[in-house]
C-alpha cells in the first residue's frame, strides 16, 4: 500500500536523489577516454544512420524546435551521423564535428542529401580545432552524457561561440517518472559500458557546474528530454 505520509514521499524523493547523484559520481569515475567512445561509435554507426526514420518519430519534433532557428555559422558539437541537419535553416552555413570517422561518414552523405552547405571533422569535442569566436550558434544533441570530460567540452563550445552568439543543447536526463526512473538506473551500468552514454545524468546540472549562463530550460516526455539554451559569457 503506498504511504500517504508527506514525509515518506520525501525521504523517497532524498533517497533518489542521493541515488542519482552517487550514480553520477561513479560514472564520472569510470568514464571512457575520448578513444574508447570512438570505438564504441564506430562499432553502431552504421546502425544508427538506419535507424533515421525512428529517430524522427521520437527526437524529429524536439530537434526541430531546438535548432530551427540556429542561425549564421551554426557547429553542431558530435554531429553523429548529421541527424540535426536536416532542422537547421537552409541559409545556415553548418559544420559538423564528431569524434568517430565512421559516424562522419553517414554525416558527409546527409550535407549531400540535403544539399547544405557545410563540411565535417573527426574532432574530439573537449579540444576543438578552431579560433575562439568562430561560430554565430554552436548546437549539441543528446552528447553531453558521453564526453570523458562534459565541462570541458561545454567550455570549448562557450569559447568558439561569437560573445552575441548563443549555444542550443538538446540532451536527455534521468525522467521524473518513477518507473523510468528505476529502469534509467537499473540499466545504467550496463549502457555506458556498451555504449559510452550515461542513461541518468543531469546536463542542467553539468551545465551549470561549467558556469555557463543559462537563459532557458524546458523538459518534455516524462522529463527525459530537456532543452537548455545558454549565451556565452
Amino acid at each position: 500500500m503506498q504511504s500517504n505520509n508527506p514525509h515518506d514521499t520525501a525521504g523517497q524523493q532524498h533517497r533518489t536523489h542521493n541515488e542519482n547523484t552517487d550514480q553520477q559520481r561513479s560514472a564520472r569515475r569510470r568514464s571512457k577516454s575520448a578513444d574508447e567512445i570512438a570505438d564504441a561509435y564506430a562499432d553502431v554507426a552504421d546502425k544508427l544512420a538506419r535507424w533515421r526514420q525512428l529517430d524522427r518519430l521520437f527526437a524529429g519534433r524536439y530537434r526541430r524546435r531546438q535548432f530551427e532557428y540556429a542561425n549564421g555559422r551554426v557547429l553542431d558539437v558530435a554531429c553523429g551521423t548529421g541527424r540535426n541537419f536536416r532542422y537547421l535553416p537552409p541559409s545556415s552555413e553548418v559544420v559538423g564535428i564528431d569524434i568517430s570517422d565512421e559516424m562522419l561518414g553517414h554525416a558527409r552523405n546527409e550535407i549531400d542529401r540535403l544539399e547544405l552547405s557545410g563540411t565535417v571533422h573527426q574532432m574530439d569535442a573537449q579540444a576543438l580545432d578552431f579560433p575562439d569566436d568562430s561560430f554565430d550558434t554552436v548546437i549539441s544533441s543528446f552528447s553531453t552524457c558521453t564526453f570523458p570530460d562534459p565541462i570541458a567540452a561545454l567550455h570549448e563550445m562557450e569559447r568558439v561561440c561569437t560573445p552575441d552568439g548563443e549555444i542550443l543543447l538538446l540532451e536527455h536526463r534521468h525522467s521524473d517518472a518513477a518507473p523510468l526512473t528505476w529502469l534509467q538506473a537499473w540499466r545504467a551500468e550496463s549502457h555506458y559500458k556498451k555504449n559510452g552514454c550515461r542513461l541518468n545524468h543531469e546536463p542542467l546540472e553539468t551545465v551549470k557546474q561549467a558556469g555557463l549562463s543559462v537563459e532557458n530550460v524546458s523538459t518534455a516526455f516524462f522529463g527525459l528530454v530537456t532543452t537548455i539554451d545558454v549565451t556565452p559569457r
